[in-house]
C-alpha cells in the first residue's frame, strides 16, 4: 500500500467514524428547553464537535490499523472482491 493510499484509507475511515459519532449524545435545543431565535428546534444545544473529533480520531486510528493490517497481509486482495471476473483468470508465475 502506498503512502497516498494509506492516507486516503485513513481519511475515508475518519469521516465514516465521524458520521457515526456525531449523533451520539445529541441534545436538541427543544429538549434542552432553550431555542435560539432563528434556528430550528432540532438544532443542537451543545455542539461538542472538538470532543467528538478527538474520539473519532482515536477510534479511526484503531479501525485504520486493522484495515491496513488486513490489506498488507494479503488476507483480502482485489481478486477476492472481483465478483464478475473483470480481472481475467489468475496467472501462475513462471509458466
Amino acid at each position: 500500500m502506498t503512502i497516498t493510499a494509506a492516507l486516503v484509507l485513513f481519511a475515508v475511515t475518519w469521516f465514516m467514524v465521524f458520521f457515526i459519532v456525531l449523533p451520539l449524545r445529541f441534545t436538541s435545543q427543544d429538549e434542552a428547553g432553550e431555542v435560539v431565535p432563528g434556528t430550528p428546534k432540532s438544532a443542537p444545544a451543545d455542539y461538542m464537535v472538538g470532543k467528538k473529533a478527538k474520539i473519532t480520531t482515536l477510534v479511526a486510528i484503531v479501525v485504520w490499523a486493522i484495515l491496513s493490517a488486513i490489506i498488507l497481509s494479503g488476507v483480502i486482495s482485489i481478486r477476492d472482491i472481483d465478483w464478475f471476473d473483470r480481472m481475467g483468470p489468475e496467472t501462475t508465475q513462471g509458466n
